[in-house]
């Protein structure tokens, strides 16, 4: 059996490390954008695509054009030298420490508060915390 270019990259991998090789791979066989601008065009378009799906109300074709929006701003994040793990996690972090403030001042149980008393709040975390 030939070995292919994508062969080497693990099927272990987490996801978006995977989409990231996956690319990195092709890239080294000329498969690639020329430059950062088409790529963002790609992204519009899957988001354009996610969105009729959306409409459409089919879950299963919404599902497939999510994973192309995730991998085109993967591919974005690439082009950009953004690590977009690192992003993430970043991201992740800034919520939890963000929702985190909402529950040290919310005055009563979250599930007794509205949206807009709890989106107050994290309105106010946001000019208290700074991002990680």
């Amino acid at each position: 059996m030939k070995k292919t270019i994508l062969s080497g990259v693990p099927n272990s991998l987490p996801s978006m490390v995977k989409a990231l090789r996956i690319q990195e791979k092709v890239k080294q066989v000329g498969f690639e954008w020329e430059n950062k601008e088409q790529v963002w065009e790609k992204v519009e378009e899957e988001i354009a695509e996610m969105k009729v799906e959306i409409e459409a109300n089919n879950q299963e074709k919404t599902e497939q054009e999510f994973g192309d929006v995730l991998f085109s701003m993967i591919n974005y994040a690439r082009f950009k030298g953004i690590d977009p793990e690192t992003a993430l996690e970043r991201i992740n972090l800034k919520f939890k420490t963000r929702f985190e403030y909402i529950e040290a001042n919310a005055d009563r149980d979250l599930n007794d508060m509205s949206l807009e008393e709890m989106d107050k709040l994290w309105n106010e975390a946001k000019g208290k915390i700074p991002n990680p």
